[in-house]
């Protein structure tokens, strides 16, 4: 179909990405009798087989071309009958954000200006602004200026998007492939100068937290105005040392509601964001991690628990905001099976060198158990089946093809320093240490 073509009823446009976010946002709004518009990079799209796609296109990849991409969005945008695009990646806010006032002429725009953007991605200049309304973060400094190792710390990018608007090195741009974070023991220095190659900047320095002390605070907001809320715990990541969610519950805490407001308040923020915290297992104090301005991976169990996160942007993006009717049900869990499956699989073939890796029959039983206690899943809906049966496949493809990078996880130091060594003309000295998703859990 011609992407200028429009057919009768107002429509959205979702990207159609791994994580069920995008499909939450087809069954929530195509549910209501919202025309929905899938686009994806790939053909194998899982949401593009839901019930509630009513057309799909295959765009540019965003990470190959993000021009190009920003293009296609657009030119989606301007059918008369598209009333917004939903931001469900990093890429996708990206691209809206940094041409809102294009978009802007022909769709409603859930989703932050792009100064705003920037200060969130930036997690230095984030901090400084929880800082300011007395939201507490973790001591955070950049490698360079680290000069103690003798505690367990952890590594990670100081940007929270590989994007050549971000960072210094390499280019100006972030390297995709080496931004996970990466774990150091108790006087162990890293190999700075391969970290650095590694992830394009000079990326920053956190003292370690142990324990499940992820928490989610979720928000929508119409310009510097919260019209509604959510929050979970995560029981489980797709890594048993953490990463995107896979078991989550829902909760009510006034501290972490507190905090993610005051937060988000100070940033006059608007349209969604889901705010990551941890919490001191020492003090109990919440310690904020970084915001994501998009929708969130594990949105379907969102919906699921009565906080209808995509109807409440499409009633933003059409003028609506008034409308939105907050509320949801506390104390209830749900499930990503791909999430639970990978979770296995890292207790089974993983290794952090600073989290304690749980028996397998006591993780199996675990999952299983709370996969009958609580049966509500992201993918699996038996009015829908097609999303589930073709991310399953999509899975065991993958799985059988070892060069497909699809887990988001970096390579290990060592392959790193002989790398960077390579284009260097030396070799630098290796720590092997193994590197995971802890830090960045939707």
């Amino acid at each position: 179909m011609d992407p200028q073509a429009a057919p009768d009823g107002d429509a959205v446009v979702v990207p159609a990405i791994t994580p069920p976010s995008s499909l939450a946002c087809l069954r929530s709004l195509g549910g209501r009798g919202v025309r929905t518009v899938a686009v994806s990079e790939r053909e194998s799209a899982a949401a593009f087989q839901s019930t509630y796609c009513d057309e799909t296109y295959v765009t540019p990849d965003p990470l190959d071309d993000v021009d190009a991409y920003a293009e296609a969005l657009l030119s989606l945008a301007e059918r008369p009958d598209v009333r917004t695009v939903l931001p469900v990646r990093e890429h996708d806010v990206l691209v809206l954000a940094k041409h809102r006032s294009s978009f802007g002429e022909h769709v409603g725009t859930p989703w932050p200006d792009w100064p705003t953007l920037r200060r969130v991605q930036d997690r230095l200049e984030l901090y400084d602004v929880a800082e300011s309304v007395d939201v507490a973060v973790p001591e955070t400094q950049l490698l360079s200026a680290c000069t103690d190792f003798d505690r367990e710390l952890i590594v990670k990018s100081r940007y929270t998007v590989p994007a050549e608007e971000f960072g210094e090195g390499d280019g100006g741009r972030p390297h995709p492939r080496g931004a996970g974070t990466r774990y150091l023991p108790a006087g162990e220095s890293p190999p700075e100068d391969a970290i650095r190659f590694a992830m394009g900047h000079d990326p920053i320095v956190q003292a370690f937290m142990p324990g499940p002390s992820e928490y989610g605070f979720f928000a929508i907001y119409d310009r510097g105005e919260a019209l509604a809320t959510f929050q979970h715990r995560q029981l489980r990541g797709y890594k048993y040392c953490g990463g995107p969610s896979a078991y989550r519950e829902s909760i009510d805490d006034p501290d972490l509601e507190a905090a993610g407001l005051r937060l988000l308040d100070a940033l006059d923020w608007h349209g969604v964001a889901m705010v990551e915290f941890k919490r001191d297992p020492e003090t109990g104090e919440f310690l904020l991690m970084e915001v994501n301005p998009r929708f969130w991976s594990s949105l379907p169990f969102t919906v699921q628990a009565g906080a209808d996160f995509p109807h409440y942007a499409w009633q933003l993006a059409s003028g609506r905001g008034e409308e939105v009717t907050p509320g949801y049900r506390v104390g209830i869990g749900g499930h990503l099976v791909r999430g639970e499956l990978l979770y296995l699989h890292s207790v089974l073939t993983e290794e952090y060198p600073l989290v304690e890796r749980p028996g397998f029959p006591q993780a199996l039983w675990a999952v299983l158990s709370s996969i009958v206690r609580e049966p509500r899943f992201d993918y699996l809906d038996r009015d829908d089946p097609g999303p589930f049966l073709r991310d399953l496949r999509n899975l065991a493809r993958d799985a059988l093809n070892p060069k497909r990078p699809t887990l988001g996880a970096p390579p290990k130091l060592d392959e790193l320093t002989e790398y960077a060594g390579r284009l260097h003309g030396s070799k630098m000295e290796g720590t092997g240490q193994r590197e995971g998703l802890h830090g960045k859990s939707d």
